[in-house]
């Protein structure tokens, strides 16, 4: 009923920058909190950072001050703006959102089938 769709990924150099984005379509009444995770081989999915509909944010310690995220509520869609990239940033990014959805309505939590992100020289 509800996808989430990421993109903006891909093989950057150190120092370097990307803005992965993550459009929501379906049956949507509204979203609450969105945030990014990041995989990378052998280790848990960990929060990056999250954003509420009301635009609080929260990022991971390893990422502030380079990571930037927001949200276009008109659009449905969040953005990450990763600057200063460093290798340790590698690995898939997922988008997730809190959806109420119509048709009847009830809260579903949506997983983006995710982005690769790969930082090396």
């Amino acid at each position: 009923q509800v996808q989430l769709v990421e993109s903006g990924g891909g093989l950057v150099q150190p120092g370097g920058s990307l803005r992965l984005s993550c459009a929501a379509s379906g049956s949507i009444f509204s979203i609450n909190a969105m945030g990014w995770y990041r995989q990378t081989p052998g280790k848990q999915r960990e929060l990056v950072a999250a954003i509420t509909s009301g635009g609080s944010t929260n990022y991971a310690d390893s990422v502030k001050g380079r990571f930037t995220i927001s949200r276009d509520n008109a659009k449905n869609t969040v953005y990450l703006q990763i600057n200063s990239l460093k290798p340790e940033d590698t690995g898939v990014y997922y988008c997730n959102a809190g959806v109420v959805v119509t048709g009847p309505y009830r809260y579903l939590g949506v997983w983006g089938r995710g982005t690769l992100v790969a930082v090396s020289s």
